[in-house]
């Protein structure tokens, strides 16, 4: 099952342009592709669709997940760019300047302009590049 596909992550936006906007002032990217009803963007190598809907920012979970090889780094960036990072205090998870550091991984979370909440993560346990060695001995 699936031996020929691939995997896009999907997140709704109720203004496009705006989303649009957020993608190419936050990330520096700009859409691979115009169709399917949205914007195609890839990242870290994998694609992201964003597409208009009433239901924009209506999950109130992890929407989109990105790995880093230095969290601080990408989050100094993101904050110059305006990023603002959430504080948790919940059982089991509390971060301190926004940045909870966990047994396998140190990771963030912040808004994209349409309440998505987006995921930044650092693993502690094994390089971002043996994690993609893992992934694609997995897959094969």
């Amino acid at each position: 099952m699936f031996e020929n596909s691939m995997v896009t992550a999907v997140l709704a936006a109720s203004d496009l342009e705006r989303a649009q906007r957020f993608w190419h002032d936050t990330f520096g990217l700009d859409p691979a592709s115009t169709d399917m009803g949205g914007a195609t963007y890839v990242i870290g190598g994998g694609v992201v669709l964003v597409y208009e809907s009433e239901f924009a920012g209506t999950n109130k979970a992890t929407a989109l997940g990105i790995m880093t090889d230095d969290l601080d780094r990408d989050m100094a960036a993101l904050r110059e760019k305006g990023v603002v990072f959430h504080d948790y205090d919940l059982p089991g998870l509390k971060t301190e300047d926004g940045v909870v550091d966990m047994e396998g991984e140190r990771g963030a979370w912040f808004d994209d302009s349409e309440g998505n909440i987006i995921s930044l993560a650092q693993p502690k346990s094994v390089t971002l590049e043996q994690a993609r060695q893992m992934l694609a001995a997995a897959s094969a």
